[in-house]
């Protein structure tokens, strides 16, 4: 396998695939990151989604929009509100803001309202009546994960991973195994998978902590930082279906998000218990 190393999103990626891939390929994927993250990043000044966050209004998204928000409704639904898109301004809060102050500011979050009852969406036009801080991190990387690995599938390539940072899918070819990586110790792992033509996507705050008690997974219905869990991993078909539900298991149980999405898990708890679903087809520690 050759491995293509880049940068994007604010994360690293590899490209593992068994030939280098051409510059027309190459220049494919880093256009479509680019447009993805000029559109949804919450970290440019730029995107949409900032231009969305100053100014109410009517909008007009790339196609990827609809699939997009049609997963955040299931989301949305399958954890009672507790995963919703509109939570940027709680994340301001909390100091996870474009310019990463990561300082909590004083007082009590934001209220997050109900997403659906604050803009609607015709075909890939959005009409927000009010200014929205959308932040589609629960399963935005695992979506473009997903995008990228369409694209080499569409030049033929059949086999090898794309890998954004924990968030990954097997196109295909010889089993990659896989080592579910501790999230207090890099050098350990409490488990492995074997991904053969499937996704996988993991979910920690351990990275994003800047204060005691203070990271990046927000409870929806409270605007507060989650706290029974330490980390999650899901294997599913497509990688925005792991993403989504690797972090919607820090607000509800596996059981409910089972009757809305086929998945495998693993849940790592805050006091050190591991937890995973019986038909887990891998190895827990």
């Amino acid at each position: 396998m050759v491995t293509w190393r880049f940068d994007a999103i604010g994360v690293p990626w590899a490209i593992d695939t068994p030939e280098q891939l051409s510059s027309p390929i190459r220049n494919r994927i880093s256009e479509k990151i680019e447009r993805f993250d000029a559109t949804y990043s919450r970290f440019r000044d730029d995107s949409l989604v900032a231009q969305l966050s100053r100014t109410p209004g009517t909008y007009t998204f790339p196609d990827d929009i609809t699939a997009l928000v049609d997963a955040y409704h299931k989301l949305f639904e399958a954890t009672s509100g507790a995963l919703n898109p509109l939570v940027g301004p709680a994340l301001d809060h909390w100091g996870y803001d474009a310019a990463y102050r990561l300082v909590p500011a004083e007082g009590t979050p934001p209220r997050i309202p109900a997403f659906s009852d604050m803009l609607s969406l015709e075909g890939t036009t959005l009409t927000a009546p009010k200014t929205l801080g959308l932040d589609i991190g629960a399963v935005g990387k695992g979506y473009l994960v997903d995008s990228v690995a369409g694209l080499l599938v569409e030049a033929g390539i059949g086999e090898g991973m794309v890998d954004a940072s924990g968030d990954m899918r097997h196109l295909g070819g010889p089993a990659e195994r896989v080592g579910l990586e501790h999230p207090d110790h890099t050098d350990r792992v409490v488990g492995a998978v074997a991904l053969q033509g499937v996704s996988l996507a993991a979910s920690s705050p351990s990275r994003r902590t800047w204060a005691p008690g203070v990271h990046h997974i927000l409870d929806a219905l409270t605007g507060l930082p989650t706290s029974s869990i330490r980390a999650s991993w899901v294997m599913a078909d497509d990688c925005a279906v792991a993403d989504g539900v690797a972090t919607a298991l820090f607000t509800t149980t596996p059981e409910r998000l089972e009757e809305y999405f086929s998945f495998h898990w693993v849940v790592l708890e805050a006091g050190g218990r591991l937890r995973y679903s019986d038909d887990f087809p891998g190895e827990v520690y």
